[in-house]
This record gives structure tokens, C-alpha cells and sequence, in this order.
């Protein structure tokens, strides 16, 4: 696929879901990714803060069975070898300008916290900014900045591509961040740490998919 392709396809995703393996309850990491596929999602970030490549070329497989979208966190090169669809970088990793010029037609995704980060990453060829973290996040437990509700509504209207939001958003929350005008939620342990992976990744589909 080009760029272009996978920007169509993210367009119409919903919920982000956001897969480490040391927020799985201990279980198989593989058995909670092809869950949250069967459960609808048409999108999966590998985050593994350990080593970027031991799950990758599994995630491929399964997510191209799916036809979901593969993105890779904070690493081009890896997101590159495995043949994934894009890459998510935070504020210390690559500038969003490098990855763009070594991955031309990957979706590239940037961690922002308020509008500065935003219009900057925009401006260097992200395809989606992240805003966050939203609310307290027990996956950065030491982090004590949120930036609440309201960035979405002061981001958004100054941006030109999609944005997603991320942090401490559960099944009792999400209506909040929905009503301020976020459509591409990014959940880690809300669908991870989930008894029935499969029900919530549907349950939460269908609340966002209500307000579009």
C-alpha cells in the first residue's frame, strides 16, 4: 500500500488499541492481539519497550489476516523490516521529519501534549498526532502532567490530519473524550487487562462508532 491508501484506511478506524506485552495479565501476548482483532479493531500498535522485532512478524501475520493496519512504536527501521504499515514516535525518539524522509509512504504517528507539539509534528509530515495523556494512566504511573479534556477541543481545530487520544481512558470515560470530539481512541490496559477481550473491544467500537 502507499501513503495514501493508508491514510484512507486509518480514516475509518475507531478504537487504537496499543498492545505491550507486560500489560497482558500475564497472558500469551499473541492470543490478546488476535482477541482485539476478532473483536473489530482495524488498527494495533505493537509497543515493546524490550525488543521492537520478537513480536513483529506475528503481528504482521495476524493483522494482514484481519486486514487491519500494523503500526510499529518509536522505530522506522523496524516498522520498515517487518513491512508494517507505520510507525509511532513520543517527543524523544526520531523527529517526525527524519522518519519521513526514510519512510515515505508509512502512516507516521506523533505523541503530543499540547498545541505547539501538534502543529510542529503536523508541519514535518505526520499523518496522525496523538494527544495526551488525557487523564491519570496507571501504564506511566510516575507521568503526573495530564492534559485533560480540554486539549482536544484547543488541538483539533487547528489540525489538518486525524488525531488520536490516549491515556487513562476506560469504559466509564470514554463518553467524555467522545463528546469533546475525539473519533480514534487508544487504549492499552481498558482491553488488555479486560476478563472478555473480544465483548470489550466491541463494546467500545460501538460507543465510538455511536457519535460518529
Amino acid at each position: 500500500m502507499n501513503l495514501s491508501e493508508r491514510i484512507d484506511l486509518f480514516s475509518r478506524t475507531d478504537i487504537y488499541p496499543v498492545l505491550t506485552p507486560e500489560f497482558c495479565c500475564g497472558r500469551p501476548f499473541l492470543e490478546i492481539l488476535e482477541a482485539v482483532l476478532a473483536g473489530g479493531a482495524r488498527i494495533v500498535q505493537l509497543r515493546d519497550k524490550e525488543d521492537p522485532n520478537r513480536f513483529a512478524a506475528d503481528f504482521r501475520r495476524l493483522t494482514d489476516n484481519y486486514n487491519a493496519l500494523l503500526i510499529i512504536n518509536d522505530s522506522p527501521e523496524a516498522a520498515l523490516e517487518i513491512g508494517a504499515d507505520g510507525v509511532h514516535l513520543g517527543q524523544e525518539d526520531p523527529p517526525v521529519s527524519e522518519a519521513r524522509k526514510r519512510a515515505p509512504d508509512l502512516l507516521i504517528g506523533a505523541s503530543t501534549h499540547n498545541l505547539s507539539q501538534a502543529l510542529t509534528a503536523q508541519k514535518n509530515g505526520a499523518s496522525y498526532v496523538n494527544i495526551g495523556p488525557i487523564f491519570p494512566t496507571k501504564t506511566k504511573e510516575r507521568l503526573t502532567d495530564f492534559v485533560g479534556c480540554e486539549a482536544i477541543k484547543e488541538v483539533s481545530p487547528y489540525l489538518a490530519i486525524p488525531f488520536t487520544v490516549m491515556g487513562g481512558i476506560n469504559t466509564e470515560n470514554i463518553e467524555k473524550v467522545l463528546a469533546a470530539g475525539a473519533r480514534h481512541i487508544a487504549m492499552i490496559t481498558t482491553i488488555t487487562q479486560a476478563d472478555n477481550v473480544i465483548e470489550t473491544t466491541r463494546l467500545l467500537i460501538q460507543k465510538i462508532r455511536s457519535y460518529k
